[in-house]
């Protein structure tokens, strides 16, 4: 799940990231309200995380404009502002939930597991594509009572793959999705990666195999 993390605190910034990494999310941070925006119009997270007082525009504005650009994508208020009228405000503006600090790390895995309930995108333990069975805690790849454990980044690039199965998913959309936007991850990386998980299917025997749509990107599909 990749999250984009919006908050001028970096210190703040960097112990959320680290929470989130440690539970197997993906996160690119910004420390500017222009940037959160710029980012969250991207569309590729699966939540946002968004300060209250940010530089050049705050998050109020921010989810504001969001929400009027149509993007979708939930957002979490996370601030020291607790007062009702600054939470009525906040998700007047667009948010989805609301969070003050100081927080726990518990507390605040659990608001970001509600967020993926809410609007439908339900985290299983498996995901499962024809006679393949992707394990998203243990990251075990399975066929047919064979198992094989994938690296982390393999992990993740099936992962949107079998999310979007039957669909082209573009070298930009896996690189930003699975290395950041940030990343000097280049073509060439995807494509080894790629690679790396077709070896892997072909030892597992599955029917299941990853395309190559020629110039746009790949696509899982079923033999």
């Amino acid at each position: 799940m990749q999250v984009l993390i919006v908050e001028d605190d970096i210190r703040l910034a960097q112990a959320v990231g680290k929470i989130l990494e440690e539970n197997d999310y993906q996160v690119d941070m910004v420390h500017d309200g222009k940037s959160g925006l710029d980012y969250g119009e991207s569309g590729i997270y699966d939540v946002i995380i968004l300060d209250v007082m940010l530089p050049k525009m705050d998050g109020f504005e921010v989810a504001k404009e969001l929400r009027r650009k149509g993007v979708s994508t939930p957002l979490l208020m996370l601030t020291a502002r607790a007062q009702i009228p600054d939470k009525i405000e906040g998700l007047d503006s667009g948010a989805d939930d609301y969070m003050t600090k100081p927080f726990s790390p518990a507390e605040l895995l659990a608001h970001l597991r509600a967020l993926t309930r809410r609007t439908g995108q339900v985290v299983f333990e498996n995901l499962e594509v024809g006679d393949i069975k992707l394990n998203l805690e243990s990251h075990d790849l399975s066929c047919a009572g064979k198992s094989i454990n994938l690296s982390f980044k393999e992990f993740s690039l099936l992962q949107v793959l079998m999310t979007n199965r039957n669909q082209i998913v573009s070298k930009d959309t896996l690189i930003a999705k699975v290395w950041g936007v940030e990343s000097t991850a280049v073509d060439n990386n995807v494509e080894a990666y790629i690679s790396f998980l077709r070896k892997k299917l072909k030892h597992l025997v599955a029917s299941v195999q990853i395309e190559t749509v020629r110039g746009v990107g790949y696509r899982l599909v079923e033999n």
